[in-house]
């Protein structure tokens, strides 16, 4: 077979889940869930979307209760946050919890972005946005107490700044969500320069630029 030219191993599906991960990167968004519980003991619910090509963080809403007719709700406000954006997305990518309804998926397919559902027991599948919930947890969630879901709607919105604004990302070269990607990550020359430091949510996370 090798001397007619043929591979003894053809490719007999498509492309692998990470090649289209990557080859789609820009018209993806994932979501998932996570929860957290209060000094009260309560566990409330938050439900975060990202978007695969920028790494942009949208904290959809925070809940105790998250019903169908919610969860659909903060769908809806996200395609309103989106605005002209949702137009270049065609996938969402979410697991198989039963909080996602048919209202929840109906909303995409109003806007002709198909529903992707991630494999049963297969965090990867999903792995963008549970590096996310991840990221939440160790630089934020796992170091304050939450008071109640006024307080974490605060300390999550006051956190998604920092994060689309200001903090870098290695799949981004270092630029932060917010960035415009056609323009080079300028170079200071500190020799001469102070810094200044801008602490966020009480100096639970610091900023830094040249003062």
């Amino acid at each position: 077979m090798k001397k007619a030219g043929i591979d003894s191993a053809p490719r007999r599906h498509g492309p692998t889940w990470g090649e289209f991960l990557s080859a789609q990167a820009h018209r993806i968004i994932s979501c998932d869930f996570l929860h957290v519980d209060t000094v009260l003991l309560q566990r409330l619910y938050v439900l975060v979307f990202m978007e695969h090509r920028t790494r942009r963080l949208h904290v959809a809403g925070v809940t105790a209760t998250p019903t169908g007719p919610w969860v659909a709700q903060q769908a809806r406000n996200l395609a309103i946050d989106l605005g002209a954006r949702m137009d270049t997305l065609r996938f969402v990518i979410r697991d198989r919890d039963a909080k996602y309804t048919q209202a929840f998926d109906a909303v995409f397919h109003a806007e002709d972005v198909r529903v992707i559902l991630a494999p049963p027991r297969a965090p990867r599948a999903n792995a963008i946005c549970e590096r996310l919930v991840g990221t939440l947890r160790r630089e934020l969630l796992d170091r304050i107490l939450i008071l109640g879901t006024g307080h974490l709607r605060r300390v999550l919105a006051e956190y998604a700044v920092h994060y689309n604004a200001h903090r870098p990302h290695q799949a981004l070269n270092q630029r932060h969500p917010d960035s415009d990607p056609t323009k080079p990550t300028p170079i200071v020359d500190l020799t001469d320069r102070r810094i200044k430091r801008r602490p966020v949510l009480g100096g639970l996370i610091n900023e830094y630029e040249a003062a």
